[in-house]
């Protein structure tokens, strides 16, 4: 530890700075700014290295933090982004995107505000690039094998660069026009602008992976081909099957999905045109949920000077603080505010939606009571309390049920699990001889953390699976060489 002081000397947590509300809901730029480099290196030098990191422990990939963060304090640029990709193949993205569980348990954060991992993490994935320290890894020998990754999302980016690293032959498929998955069409660019992406799939690409857009496995190629002609298929195909609202008037023009709204959105920020996009200028937009897609929607909408934007969640306003019932090192449920919620919005909390109202074939409101929860748990609207609230325009960001791999059963038998999910064992691998599954696929939609550690993890039993013994996930990339880790 480079400084054994480093907590008591600067007790004050300082996160990146934001660009001005009034500045930044004029473009889609990211809101955040790079910290300034003194700040940072107090802020880093405020972690602990505790006998027992538990952030280890919140943290699903592992990350080693508390020797980034003496590196970082150090000034060693090139060792810390070694030691973060020891772990992390993408410290950019989920810099950028992750809700730092590794800071609520934070052994700082008993008595004083936790460290800033998530900016620290922030800032070496801009110091690999920066600094030149990333170069493509391409290894010594091919081992003759060859493996599918059909999904381009985290899980299967994750997984294709660790096998590329290792040796094989790795083609990843994806349906749409770009790589990307959500990292592209489902997060907008205030939070993750996407040369930040594509800087990155350089670099995947100069490795080795090849890349396979607009080809949609189960139509143009089908799943048994696909099984066939590799040696190996990982399915991270995410979980994206949106989760309904069944009430009257859900057929109304002006209901939309969230991710047919972000999706659009980001095209259109991309350069694309679409046709008959979902706007929300001049509008009085509604967004149904309050996770990180509703906050995605809210921002959005902002952006597209929407008249008033309202977000309504069916149960409690959760607690600014740590709840006593959820103790240290426990990940709390508290409320979240994040940049969008900034950016102007009435938030509802203990509202069922109980119709859509509309005009013409046309949303025009929503008729809403108040949440009332029975004995067994349900929740359902208390009669007698009922009002309208007016929109224009309703998204629906009520989370995902499962993922759309219905062709994939049909044509090489996966099964799924009872959540709708890929089903698979520990090893990662379905049913089917040779095809994984790995990320939202298998687990239901999570955290992009959880999706690249699935698919390093997933990486590690693919290699073993065809070559029968592993040397994955242990550092293998461009910032380990000529480094000593040990």
């Amino acid at each position: 530890m480079a400084d054994p002081r480093g907590f008591l000397k600067t007790t004050e947590r300082q996160d990146r700075p934001k660009r001005p509300v009034p500045v930044r809901i004029m473009d889609f730029k990211e809101v955040q700014k790079a910290q300034d480099p003194e700040v940072l290196k107090a802020q880093a030098g405020r972690c602990m290295d505790c006998g027992i990191p538990f952030c280890h422990r919140g943290c699903p990939l592992g990350n080693l933090i508390p020797e980034w963060n003496d590196l970082v304090w150090r000034g060693h640029s090139r060792e810390a982004v070694a030691r973060m990709h020891a772990t992390n193949n993408f410290p950019e993205f989920t810099g950028r995107v992750c809700p730092a569980p590794c800071e609520t348990s934070c052994v700082l954060g008993i008595n004083q505000p936790a460290v800033t991992i998530k900016q620290v993490e922030y800032a070496i994935g801009e110091m690999a690039f920066e600094e030149d320290i990333v170069e493509p890894f391409i290894p010594d020998r091919l081992v003759g094998q060859t493996v599918a990754v059909v999904g381009s999302g985290p899980a299967g980016l994750a997984a294709a660069q660790q096998l590329t690293q290792a040796g094989f032959t790795v083609a990843v498929y994806e349906r749409d026009d770009r790589i990307g998955g959500l990292l592209r069409y489902g997060i907008p660019d205030f939070k993750l602008e996407k040369e930040v992406l594509d800087r990155r799939l350089e670099v995947m690409r100069a490795e080795g992976t090849r890349f396979r857009t607009g080809v949609e496995i189960g139509r143009d190629i089908t799943w048994d081909q696909l099984r066939r002609r590799y040696d190996a298929v990982v399915m991270a195909t995410g979980a994206l099957e949106p989760r309904e609202l069944g009430v009257p008037g859900r057929d109304l023009a002006g209901v939309h999905h969230a991710m047919d709204y972000l999706t659009q959105a980001n095209r259109v920020v991309a350069g694309d045109e679409v046709p008959d996009q979902i706007h929300a200028k001049g509008k009085h937009v509604v967004v149904l949920g309050g996770g990180d897609t509703g906050s995605d929607c809210i921002g959005t909408a902002n952006r597209q000077e929407a008249a008033s934007v309202t977000n309504i969640a069916i149960g409690f306003e959760l607690p600014v603080d740590r709840p006593e019932d959820q103790p240290w090192p426990m990940d709390p449920r508290v409320l979240d505010v994040s940049s969008s919620h900034e950016e102007g919005v009435d938030r509802v909390y203990l509202s069922s939606t109980v119709e859509f109202l509309g005009e013409d074939g046309h949303v025009t409101g929503l008729r809403v009571a108040e949440t009332e929860y029975l004995p067994d748990g349900r929740r359902v609207p208390k009669e007698g309390t009922e009002r309208v609230v007016p929109a224009d325009l309703v998204l629906l960001a009520l989370g995902f049920t499962g993922n759309q791999s219905g062709d994939a059963v049909e044509q090489i038998g996966t099964g799924l699990d009872q959540r709708g999910n890929i089903d698979r064992d520990d090893t990662y691998m379905t049913n089917v001889d040779g095809v994984f599954s790995c990320g939202d696929a298998g687990r239901g939609a999570s955290l992009v953390v959880w999706a690249i550690a699935e698919g390093r993890a997933c990486a590690s039993s693919v290699e073993k699976f065809l070559t029968g013994s592993t040397r994955l996930p242990f550092p293998v990339g461009p910032t380990t060489r000529g480094i000593d880790l040990r």
